[in-house]
């Protein structure tokens, strides 16, 4: 009896030091850390590079995925009453079943065009006599995030191409393969989802990710190009951009204006996401060396200063992601909210 206690001794001895060993062993493993300056990180990268150089906070955690289930009208219910508003302001459900919507744009009929983050959907929506009719017209896309419509044609960015589909809302049953007037562009999926703003010209504003959270990017990335869709011809207008999803031309001064999400991994508190102006072509915003205007990269600033790189407009706040800025010119919106200012360094009527 008194054998088989010492046995029993043993063995959860024998247990617990193996469980401390694991503890020890994991704790002694070293961070992951990845050199992405090289033509060897991008010629065969990891398949955990999205998030950079490990960190301790970070050790053992990766990011959530899952299908964009979408909530149901009953759920939608009960959450839209909780946000709040400015006074003079509503928000209600306008269609159900837009499966990963991201940037949307109004056809010259009524129809609303959506784009989609990972579903590969362009839809339609029509409004028949006050009920919404959804129509999924493109399918199987590279992430078709960012719309356009312009001159009778819609226009759908898919990660690596800009394509056109003329004459859309009379083909919402069979658009066709459309025609790619765009397509110098890398095919990093990560940021690499885009949105397009036009000008009064016709040029779009066009956003290139870095495919991670922080590193020495590839030099056609991390910036704003300008894009002609009748030529095919493009310009780098600015670089320095981490991820942008959306933002505005502004119908005065023909300015572009964009949100950026900064940099994770530093901290609960900071970077500051940002709202940006472009004054001047060329302009760098930063990244990776300084974050919100002000905070050098601890790893990547490489001996650069904040004060080299243009500040943001606006500080937004840590980890708040903006989904883009819009110039609101209708007269719709409360009283209070409206401004006539002309003033190159504000963003009245953004939402």
């Amino acid at each position: 009896m008194k054998s088989a206690f010492n046995r029993s001794v043993l063995a959860l001895t024998a247990i617990l030091v193996v469980a401390v060993a694991g503890q020890a062993n994991a704790q002694q493993k070293p961070l992951k850390k990845y050199e992405s300056g090289t033509k060897e990180f991008w010629t065969h990268p990891p398949d955990d590079w999205f998030l950079g150089d490990e960190t301790e906070g970070q050790k053992g955690l990766a990011p959530p995925s899952g299908p964009p289930t979408g909530a149901s009208d009953a759920e939608l219910a009960k959450l839209i009453p909780k946000i709040k508003l400015p006074a003079g302001f509503k928000i209600e459900v306008y269609a159900s079943n837009v499966l990963a919507a991201r940037q949307m744009a109004w056809g010259d009929k009524g129809t609303l065009f959506v784009g989609s983050f990972g579903l590969g959907n362009v839809y339609a929506i029509k409004d028949s006599g006050g009920k919404k009719e959804v129509k999924t017209i493109l399918k199987g896309l590279n992430m078709p995030t960012g719309l356009a419509f312009r001159d009778g044609a819609l226009y759908v960015i898919a990660v690596d191409k800009l394509i056109r589909y003329d004459n859309a809302e009379a083909n919402l049953d069979n658009l066709g393969q459309g025609k790619v007037v765009y397509d110098d562009m890398p095919s990093y999926a990560a940021h690499g989802w885009k949105y397009i703003a036009v000008d009064k010209d016709g040029m779009m504003y066009l956003p290139f990710g870095p495919p991670f959270n922080i590193g020495i990017p590839p030099t056609n990335v991390s910036q704003i190009r300008r894009v002609d869709p009748k030529t095919g011809n493009a310009e780098v207008y600015a670089l320095g951009v981490r991820n942008s999803v959306g933002g505005d031309v502004d119908p005065r001064s023909g300015r572009y204006w964009f949100t950026e999400n900064a940099r994770d991994w530093m901290s609960d508190d900071i970077p500051s996401d940002k709202l940006n102006m472009i004054s001047k072509i060329g302009e760098h915003f930063g990244y990776p060396y300084c974050h919100q205007g002000d905070l050098p990269d601890p790893k990547f600033a490489m001996g650069h200063k904040c004060s080299e790189f243009t500040p943001p407009v606006l500080k937004l706040g840590a980890h708040v992601a903006p989904l883009g800025m819009k110039f609101y010119t209708g007269d719709h919106s409360p009283p209070n909210t409206r401004t006539t200012s002309s003033s190159p360094n504000m963003a009245p009527g953004t939402a």
